[in-house]
């Protein structure tokens, strides 16, 4: 069967606008976690977040987009997928094509706008509040397909922070099964009040940088970002940068708690098993692990304690939310992006802000940058509800 590839990327985060800046920075080590400035609630000069360094009206202006309803989630994603099919080679006339899907991922959705659709919940008229259509957690990839007029299959996925790994999993599956030729694939989450106070509730937000997999981390800082691939087979892409191969995938669902893996690391432990199942490689086979790494107190442990069950003696591992904070639903392809980085570029970027290994489980992450050969590569983004999904990528 012909390989899947990786033919076009785009992202916006706190890191940067383009794959080129997000790269620089995380070669040298640069946080996007910080204060917020655009985004306004009661806990903005309390917790620290990943924020885009563009105000709404900004992206507005970028994109040209002067229409009523536009939210800042739709708007990031834009912003990310034109970047995508650009590398990609993509004229826009072609999204016509009913070959052509569009997979979207996002949790967020049109709530960054939820104080703005209270206030017009008695609005009367044909259509009530301009902000109800923007509203769904499918806004974005409908924003897009308005937009572009894509003729094939669009759907969002809605699982979590696995999201975006999963809109990644569908869009392979369908090209591999004959039915989309290219799939555009990614996801997008905007900061919103909704969220951080939800968040805020679980008591897992940390009041200073995360920590990913270390002892005294205090847990996560939210962030947004958009991120897209374009996907197509090995055959079609004659002529074109080819950064990976999408090489196997697997999902599982331990359902164990509504926002915890279980003390056995099951759901993290079954996904890596059937990616690397689904791929035909073997765990020594895997050279880099781009972790979920929340730095939540049961994440970390239970992602480590996954990886040893699995690898025994686990790959080089770092987590990039120390960069772009978690970005929920674009986490996947966020995090996508970045291991692609890795392989493409035969570099690893360190996990930030590490100190003290975990005392039940010992690993440690890549603590400095540095070049390194590299043929396979996970990417993990493990779920709310126990909906875990590992992506391997290949060196073409």
């Amino acid at each position: 069967m012909d390989k899947v590839v990786v033919t076009g990327m785009g992202i916006i985060s706190a890191i940067g606008d383009t794959v080129a800046q997000n790269r620089q920075s995380l070669k040298k080590g640069i946080s996007g976690i910080g204060h917020a400035k655009h985004f306004v609630s009661k806990y903005t000069q309390l917790l620290p977040f990943a924020e885009i360094d563009y105000s709404t009206s900004d992206l507005k202006k970028k994109l040209n987009i002067t229409q009523s309803g536009a939210t800042r989630t739709d708007l990031l994603a834009l912003y990310a997928f034109r970047e995508a099919i650009a590398d990609a080679q993509l004229e826009t006339s072609s999204l016509v094509s009913r070959q052509i899907a569009l997979i979207g991922a996002s949790t967020v959705g049109g709530m960054c706008l939820t104080d703005e659709l209270y206030a017009d919940a008695n609005k009367k008229g044909e259509n009530g509040s301009e902000y109800l259509l923007s509203y769904p957690n499918s806004a974005g990839a409908m924003f897009i397909q308005a937009q572009y007029n894509i003729g094939g299959i669009v759907n969002t996925f809605n699982t979590a922070c696995s999201s975006s790994a999963n809109a990644i999993m569908f869009g392979a599956r369908l090209i591999k099964n004959g039915l989309a030729t290219k799939a555009i694939v990614g996801g997008v989450d905007s900061l919103a009040k909704y969220t951080v106070n939800g968040f805020k509730s679980l008591m897992i937000l940390s009041d200073a940088p995360c920590r990913p997999f270390d002892r005294d981390r205090k847990g996560l800082n939210l962030g947004e970002g958009a991120a897209f691939l374009v996907l197509e087979k090995e055959k079609d892409a004659a002529g074109k940068k080819i950064y990976a191969e999408v090489k196997g995938y697997g999902n599982s669902n331990d359902a164990f708690h509504p926002s915890s893996t279980s003390p056995e690391a099951d759901g993290p432990f079954l996904s890596m098993q059937r990616a690397l199942q689904s791929s035909g490689l073997h765990p020594k086979q895997i050279d880099f692990i781009n972790a979920h790494g929340t730095a939540t107190e049961n994440n970390d442990e239970t992602e480590s304690l996954a990886m040893l069950k699995l690898f025994q003696t686990p790959p080089h591992f770092a987590s990039t939310k120390s960069y772009t904070g978690h970005t929920l639903g674009a986490a996947g392809a966020v995090e996508a992006v970045n291991t692609i980085l890795s392989l493409y570029h035969q570099e690893i970027y360190p996990s930030l802000n590490f100190e003290n290994k975990i005392e039940s489980t010992g690993l440690v992450p890549v603590k400095e940058y540095g070049s390194k050969i590299l043929n396979n590569v996970m990417s993990n983004s493990f779920g709310f509800g126990g909906n875990c999904t590992s992506l391997i990528f290949g060196k073409i």
